[in-house]
């Protein structure tokens, strides 16, 4: 029996695979420095929206997990908001990208790209 971690970020197998792909169509995959910064910033229809980007710069209070192969970094403010948090990826009909399934939210927007608690 597997036991999953708690308090950290999870990235799901469908997102490790998008990510590793975009990270090698912006040439950084092999260099160990770089890293997924996910974040939360206010705004979006539910008043909050997640943020994605690379990145090669820890910050002092930034948070730092692994999972999946995949490197996550997040600065404190924002892992209030996204602790358990999994990352995943759809590439289906409904629509393209990656999204979070977030225990923390109340409530979220139709588009899944904000939220609120």
């Amino acid at each position: 029996m597997s036991t999953v971690a708690e308090n950290t970020i999870l990235v799901s197998e469908k997102a490790k695979v998008k990510v590793t792909q975009l990270m090698q169509d912006a040439h950084i995959a092999n260099d160990p420095s770089y890293f997924l910064r996910v974040g939360v910033v206010g705004g979006g229809c539910s008043g909050l929206s997640y943020k994605l980007d690379f990145d090669n710069e820890i910050k002092p209070m930034d948070q730092v997990f692994e999972d999946n192969g995949v490197k996550v970094v997040t600065d404190l403010k924002s892992f209030l908001y996204l602790v358990n948090t999994e990352l995943d990826f759809s590439d289906g009909l409904n629509g393209k990208g990656f999204y979070f399934n977030n225990p923390n939210a109340s409530r979220s927007c139709g588009c899944g790209e904000s939220f609120a608690v």
